[in-house]
């Protein structure tokens, strides 16, 4: 095991070890005392800057360039979303690049029988090769309007919550519907997002074109774009070729644009910037100490149990039926649920790490005493944190239920005769009030739709949920007696399962056809327990939550009064740009480099045999003729990245497309709540090492030459013919 491995994995280790035994008192007591040394810095909260509100002078003065209104334009029409991603044109011709992790289940989904495109990769030698990608769709933003006048207008002197709510929502639709109207001449598929900005603070209006003729041009195999498999996610030095090709087409033909990334051969060095332009997931970096700390104690460490249960449960099935997870798609369940469990690691880490605890403290500090010097923003914001305590010292009073009950729903990780039977109890509400019968036959339905899972996965994931039950709520409570009437999670599931006829769809259709299950059936008290303790948690966590966003609109108000655009507002996974600067970091006694190469790749691969994380694909295994393994494959840099970047475009100042983003290390976790560049990193795959991989491993001419020349070709032979 080389050396950076074995850190990587001793410091997960660590980490993993230490959290699920850690507390919070101690923490809270090193934030007092650290709180007269430590202060908040000016990028705290972050540099994920909006378009509406470039950062146009600092660029300017930091980076030494002019970042005007056209270079901003220019960044923001290349820059594209896609489902859960983000991705980049990169020619006049609708070519885009992204992730492959972005487009894994796409390539799953164009693969027709035999062809196994996911492990053998895929490669459209024509322009007719490419294939429709069905059910996609790229959203190009073309433009924004601040209308925050115009929402807080329509929301004066209403004071009630759902009628705030009703007032909102109808002023989005006529902003919808003018701004729809207004943009339709330039294209027939326009849609208006509105995007809550500072928590509502503002209010922004974006304006998108939707393409959905997108097809699929080149993936590499899974192997590669996933080298290091889910070892090595969050982690670096990296060597994944995590890449893919798709291209937009228009009325049948290649999309023609003038608003691309060209493509940057010469790459970076350390030292240099790089603007990465993509879509973050939400972030909480606007929240209070009081929210934070609601977080740290009840609500990461229980989205953290609930994903290790359920992984382990996932595992357990896994290990027991091969085959049959293989062909459930088990492992890339067990991967998300993992990754999402590092990340819930990750951000309970920053929780309970001082400088970041101390950090928010003074900068809550700041803005508390800037409240208090204005007389004016006193009398309209005074007493604002106080009640957003009260409202977390409410919620946490839940925290036993909030545990109990997550994700009791899901219809992935969670229990399918739970849900019937959760179904099946509004139903019986419904017709105990005397329900329309299109609203009994609709949710009759719901009731039916749900499948099944096999016989022991279920009973695995039922089982998790009674101990769930028993861990929080207690072993008194009624919904834990009424679960646990064989004693063990274990065995009350099995027997429920083998007893009720809610067990599985089609028992669940046979007892509704004769009108409901029978009264002796054992899911009936469960359930009789169950819903109302299920009920009264959400609608008590319900009123909470509403009360808390409205606190949070109203401080996200204030912080943008006091602090203005030199505060980046929490991400919404609407598109973003950041600035860092490519560099490596110290971590555990040594330093990673700001870049790896393809020679890591071969190190790994026969320096660990047996790693199936680290087996090259049989196309790889000796060195393609004329690659360098020089070549930088994978680098990081210090821009503020988060979930939702992957596919990313990182850029120079010339607005060259260098690399791709697709993770951050361990550290960057805390970038939920707090900006630390010493800390974080986001890891991209390298410009030329995609260039070179296309180039001596996949023969892919008609996309060098397109990326080179900007022309498209209409066969590989074409190209081949331009190239010599």
């Amino acid at each position: 095991m080389t050396r950076f491995h074995w850190q990587r994995g001793k410091y997960f280790a660590t980490v993993l070890v230490g959290l699920l035994a850690v507390t919070a008192a101690p923490a809270s007591a090193q934030v007092g005392a650290a709180a007269d040394t430590v202060r908040a810095g000016r990028f705290d909260g972050g540099k994920m800057w909006t378009f509406e509100y470039a950062p146009a002078a600092y660029f300017s003065e930091t980076y030494d360039f002019n970042a005007d209104n056209a270079w901003f334009e220019r960044a923001r029409m290349a820059a594209v979303r896609i489902p859960g991603c983000s991705a980049s044109f990169v020619s006049p011709n609708g070519l885009l690049v992204t992730n492959h992790h972005c487009v894994r289940s796409r390539v799953s989904a164009v693969s027709r029988p035999g062809e196994g495109l996911l492990d053998n990769g895929f490669y459209a030698t024509s322009l007719d090769e490419e294939r429709p990608i069905p059910g996609y769709y790229v959203d190009q933003l073309i433009a924004i309007e601040d209308v925050t006048d115009e929402v807080y207008a329509a929301l004066e002197g209403v004071d009630a919550a759902a009628d705030r709510e009703r007032a909102r929502e109808e002023v989005f639709g006529q902003i919808r519907a003018r701004l729809g109207e207004r943009h339709a001449s330039d294209a027939d598929n326009i849609w208006v997002q509105m995007i809550a900005l500072y928590n509502g603070g503002r209010y922004s209006a974006y304006v998108f074109r939707r393409f959905t003729d997108v097809r699929l041009v080149m993936a590499v195999e899974l192997e590669m774009g996933f080298f290091g498999g889910d070892p090595d996610n969050f982690t670096y030095p990296r060597y994944a070729l995590d890449f893919a090709f798709l291209r937009v087409y228009d009325n049948g033909e290649p999309y023609e644009t003038d608003h691309y990334f060209a493509w940057g051969s010469e790459g970076v060095e350390a030292g240099d910037v790089v603007f990465v332009i993509g879509n973050p997931g939400p972030t909480t970096r606007l929240t209070t100490m009081a929210q934070l700390e609601f977080l740290r104690d009840v609500q990461v460490p229980a989205q953290r149990a609930w994903l290790a249960s359920r992984h382990a449960a996932l595992g357990e099935f896994r290990a027991r039926h091969p085959d049959l997870a293989e062909e459930l798609n088990i492992r890339n369940r067990m991967f998300s649920l993992s990754n999402s469990l590092k990340a819930a690691i990750g951000r309970l880490d920053a929780l309970h790490t001082t400088e970041v605890m101390a950090k928010r403290l003074d900068g809550e500090r700041m803005l508390r005493q800037a409240i208090a010097e204005s007389a004016e923003l006193t009398a309209e914001y005074g007493g604002l944190f106080d009640r957003m305590a009260d409202v977390q010292e409410r919620k946490a009073g839940l925290g036993d239920a909030y545990a109990a009950f997550f994700q009791l729903a899901s219809s992935t990780y969670g229990s399918r005769l739970l849900r019937r039977m959760v179904s099946a109890a509004t139903f019986a509400e419904a017709r105990a009030r005397g329900a329309p019968a299109d609203t009994l036959a609709i949710l009759r339905d719901a009731i039916l739709s749900i499948d099944n899972h096999p016989v022991d996965l279920e009973r695995r994931l039922l089982a998790a949920r009674f101990a769930d039950f028993e861990r929080y709520l207690g072993s008194d409570h009624a919904v834990t007696r009424t679960a646990l009437v064989d004693g063990t999670p274990e065995a009350s599931a099995a027997a429920l399962l083998a007893h009720s006829a809610l067990a599985t769809a089609a028992k669940t259709q046979e007892a509704l056809a004769t009108g409901e299950p029978a009264a002796s059936d054992p899911a009936l008290p469960l359930t009789a327990a169950l819903t109302p303790a299920y009920g009264e948690f959400q609608r008590a966590f319900a009123e909470l939550r509403t009360d808390e966003q409205e606190l949070a609109s109203r401080l996200g108000r204030v912080k943008f009064e006091v602090y203005g655009r030199d505060v980046a507002p929490d991400a919404t996974s609407s598109p973003r740009i950041t600035d860092g600067v490519v560099m490596g970091f110290e971590y555990n006694g040594t330093l990673a480099p700001p870049y790896t190469t393809f020679y890591g790749i071969y190190d790994r691969h026969y320096g660990h045999t047996g790693n199936v994380d680290w087996a090259l694909t049989e196309r790889w295994r000796t060195p393609p003729a004329g690659l360098d393994l020089s070549t930088p494959l994978n680098f990081v840099s210090t821009a503020d990245t988060y979930g939702g970047n992957s596919g990313s475009p990182a850029v120079t100042k010339e607005l060259a497309l260098v690399g791709l983003n697709f993770d951050r290390n361990i550290q960057g976790l805390s970038r939920d709540y707090i900006y630390l560049p010493e800390r974080g990193r986001n890891i991209m795959v390298d410009a030329r090492a995609v260039q070179a991989a296309l180039d001596h491993a996949y023969d892919a001419d008609r996309i060098v030459e397109e990326l080179l020349t900007g022309r498209v070709f209409e066969t590989e032979a074409e190209a081949d013919r331009v190239r010599r």
